[in-house]
């Protein structure tokens, strides 16, 4: 019997650590570097902990692209920019009106759709092998407005609508019943039922590398600085080894395009700077995560209290946290929710997000043992394991019923 395959993976967040584990399925020898450990504070750690299973429309719209000076000019507003990264963001913001029209916001809705729709039974395979010990609730995730008619709404609704995603209206009566302890600013909302949410992500995460470790996995806690060749092996490159494989993925979030670069594959990845505060001791005021839309940001009841998370800001890797955001979130949670204590723990992460808000899922245009999983914007944590299932099959060579195309590298060339 001939030996198993060779894979590394860079990133050892939900996109590495899935990839991992369905490549372990297959029968390959997995190896998962990254230059932090497992668990430490990026964006598997720091997110809010939805499984968002109806979250097709993203932010490449007419509607949004109209609302951005105001929400620029708002203090309470969910965006903002550091303004000494700017001329570096011009690229990507042509990309990204040039992907607002309806054609192109509704062909990101369908393929974002046809992977969400996936999404809850993936993890559910590798959920089946873990003890969760209380650590997924499925209380489902509301949504709040407080728009006075639902104009502002319609978009979403009506196209969610049409992609087949359930979802339950509810008044102001019916947003009171499912959480008493919300003020009462809103007039309407809308409820997914079958959503799920995180107690602690970290937690799972761990949970989830375990089991791979367990399988025979193996983790270097390594920074690789480049990907040379051997023939057509790929072979990561560190400070002071090299490591040769069959087949690599990168999957490491906004930090994977320091290495496409390196692969001479230009990809037009940026990154959404989001920030979370806990207040410790507050689980209790939520039995579910509610999302205030008109301010974009969210609360989630998790063990370290409540998460509050939010913003979208455009600001690179590279730029320190900014209080103003922080500020934001504490103002906006003490909106929603009257007195709070003293917060905890400010976390600034990153979103690795590309101008048609589609991932990249794939392999490389120019090496083909190279493969890519990266750009999930805002929902890494929810695609976390269909997306290391789709690429896991791609390396195995697996037939699928699935059209991968709108993924590929390439629809940047």
């Amino acid at each position: 019997m001939s030996n198993p395959l060779k894979v590394g993976i860079i990133g050892a967040g939900i996109q590495g650590i899935s990839n991992a584990l369905f490549l372990q399925k297959k029968g390959f020898d997995v190896t998962v570097f990254d230059r932090e450990e497992p668990g430490s504070p990026a964006a598997s750690y720091g997110n809010a902990g939805h499984f968002s299973p109806y979250a097709s429309l993203s932010l490449n719209r007419t509607d949004v692209l109209a609302d951005v000076p105001a929400m620029l000019m708002s203090s309470t507003g969910p965006l903002a920019l550091k303004w000494n990264y700017v001329p570096k963001m011009i690229p990507w913001f042509i990309k990204f009106i040039l992907n607002t029209s309806k054609n192109k916001m509704m062909h990101t809705a369908r393929n974002m759709h046809q992977i969400l729709d996936l999404a809850l039974p993936a993890y559910d395979e590798l959920f089946d092998e873990i003890d969760l010990e209380g650590l997924v609730e499925n209380k489902g995730i509301l949504y709040i407005w407080n728009d006075k008619d639902l104009k502002s709404r319609e978009l979403e609704i009506k196209v969610r609508e049409e992609l087949g995603v359930k979802q339950q209206l509810v008044s102001k009566d019916e947003i009171h019943d499912l959480e008493p302890n919300i003020k009462p600013f809103y007039h309407a909302g809308v409820y997914y039922p079958y959503a799920r949410h995180a107690r602690n992500p970290k937690k799972i995460l761990l949970k989830l590398f375990e089991l791979f470790l367990k399988k025979g996995g193996k983790f270097n806690k390594m920074n690789i600085q480049d990907i040379s060749f051997d023939e057509e092996n790929p072979v990561f490159v560190t400070d002071n080894n090299r490591h040769t494989f069959d087949k690599v993925v990168i999957a490491c979030g906004a930090f994977s395009k320091k290495l496409t670069d390196k692969l001479d594959e230009k990809i037009p990845l940026d990154t959404e700077r989001g920030y979370h505060v806990h207040f410790k001791d507050c689980d209790h005021l939520l039995s579910r995560p509610v999302i205030f839309s008109n301010r974009g940001f969210g609360i989630t009841p998790m063990e370290q209290g409540l998460r509050v998370v939010g913003t979208v800001e455009f600001g690179g890797l590279d730029n320190p946290l900014s209080k103003s955001r922080i500020k934001n979130l504490i103002d906006n949670a003490k909106y929603m929710l009257g007195d709070l204590p003293d917060h905890e723990d400010e976390w600034l992460g990153f979103r690795p997000t590309l101008p048609d808000f589609l991932p990249v899922m794939g392999p490389s245009k120019n090496h083909k043992n190279v493969f890519y999983c990266f750009g999930h914007h805002h929902l890494g944590w929810t695609l976390g394991p269909i997306s290391g299932k789709i690429v896991s099959g791609m390396i195995a060579k697996e037939n699928t019923n699935l059209n991968l195309d709108p993924y590929s590298s390439t629809r940047f060339s």
